[in-house]
């Protein structure tokens, strides 16, 4: 008996002896490893000089040494925090009218011809387009018109095509006239809604070509997209309409820029800021979920939480997107990116943003509107109109000490920065400041 006992005694305190020498172990491994504060301090990253313009990196450099984690004011509770446009301005073109082509030449749709006709007249006026939207023969182009050439294409496509409900393959359908005509309608359509009727009527417009499909179909669209785009060459496009179609509305032609791409410097911004304590949303004119996709995916570098991004947004039912835009929020392009700054980010932090990225019309009232804007930097595009006005503002600001407007210029020919406040302008070989 009491030789038993001895064993039971033995692997009893075997057990407890391992496991004591276990613990022992685990605590000197631990006392050897750094330990992780709840908070641990960030390390405030350095921004890469990249292909900025000196003048505005300086600027933009002065004012994350004012506001970041390194100045003495600063306070992590309190975070400042920036706001960036995406299209043409986090990157070089535009994902959604990328998206919109993407949509055209793949057939992208779940509606039937009768709710296609539908929704591209969604909150479209009837009438006449601008004076600069004719046709061939010089006749103005109507609503009812060009609607009518369009349904009659998208009857055809949508009988043969078997992605939507017939038995012929892409190659086959888009070879046809019924397609040359419905592409070349459509994107005209999008630009005559555009000049005639404002941009915060055309914007949601083409949003509403994503009715009957869920988000994530969206999302998987728009990747798709995006990774065509960026392999393309940067050029004009044209699209005519054939004249065996002329139709109603007759012959018509529309142009885009094919291509997209990173910009790198935009994407090290970002980081930068974050990596100084200063939150980066963006603010967008095009759909919320589509940006995102571009914005917050590890392989395109921006790295930026789902939840900081801001853009427009479609009614949904039954878990499927609506030609309806979303009830009692803002239309965000002009005036409506300040309303949404206003109520969600102002009421979220309890103050403005310090810092505003534009290239745009639509990007003008939140940089000028916000008196809590320290800065803001346009993306220089030539252009005229309210960003123009900005533009020239920069420029007036030039090698004076403590701007409030910077300009940074790039190559539309490459879609790459120069280290310039000038830029070169798709086709042409001049840097220019401002446009004449």
């Amino acid at each position: 008996m009491s030789q038993v006992l001895t064993k039971h005694n033995q692997k009893r305190w075997g057990w407890k002896s391992r496991l004591w020498l276990l613990l022992v172990i685990a605590a000197l491994l631990t006392l050897q490893m750094p330990a992780l504060a709840k908070d641990e301090p960030l390390v405030p990253q350095i921004l890469d000089k990249g292909k900025w313009a000196p003048a505005t990196y300086q600027a933009v450099n002065d004012l994350i040494a004012k506001h970041g984690v390194k100045s003495p004011g600063y306070h992590p509770n309190k975070k400042p925090y920036v706001v960036f446009d995406w299209d043409n301005t986090s990157i070089m073109n535009d994902t959604e009218e990328a998206l919109f082509v993407y949509q055209i030449n793949h057939l992208a749709y779940k509606l039937t011809p009768e709710e296609f006709g539908r929704v591209i007249r969604t909150n479209v006026p009837e009438g006449p387009f601008a004076e600069g939207y004719k046709n061939a023969d010089g006749r103005q182009v109507t609503l009812d018109a060009i609607a009518t050439d369009l349904v009659n294409d998208y009857q055809f496509l949508y009988a043969n095509y078997r992605g939507l409900s017939g038995t012929k393959s892409l190659e086959e359908v888009t070879a046809t006239e019924q397609f040359q005509d419905f592409r070349a309608k459509l994107f005209f359509l999008y630009e005559a809604i555009n000049e005639t009727h404002s941009t915060s009527i055309g914007y949601p417009w083409v949003l509403y070509l994503f009715t009957n499909m869920t988000v994530d179909e969206v999302q998987k669209l728009a990747e798709a997209s995006n990774d065509l785009a960026l392999g393309m060459a940067i050029q004009t496009e044209t699209w005519t309409s054939p004249k065996a179609r002329a139709g109603k509305a007759g012959v018509v032609t529309a142009s885009h820029t094919t291509g997209l791409r990173l910009t790198s410097e935009v994407s090290n911004l970002m980081n930068t800021f974050r990596s100084n304590g200063i939150d980066v949303y963006i603010v967008s004119a095009s759909l919320e979920d589509v940006v995102r996709v571009f914005a917050t995916l590890p392989k395109y570098g921006y790295g930026l939480p789902s939840e900081n991004v801001i853009g427009m947004r479609l009614a949904m039912k039954n878990g499927l997107i609506t030609n309806q835009y979303q009830a009692d929020y803002p239309i965000t392009v002009g005036h409506g990116k300040t309303e949404v700054i206003l109520s969600m980010l102002e009421k979220k932090y309890g103050y403005g943003p310090i810092f505003i990225a534009g290239d745009s019309n639509g990007d003008f009232e939140m940089m000028t509107e916000l008196d809590s804007v320290k800065l803001a930097l346009v993306i220089n595009r030539v252009k005229g109109g309210k960003i123009g006005q900005q533009a020239a503002k920069a420029a007036a600001q030039l090698g004076k000490a403590n701007p409030t407007v910077v300009l940074q210029g790039r190559d539309e020919n490459t879609g790459m920065w120069i280290p310039s406040e000038q830029t070169i302008k798709l086709g042409g070989s001049e840097p220019q400041l401002l446009t004449k």
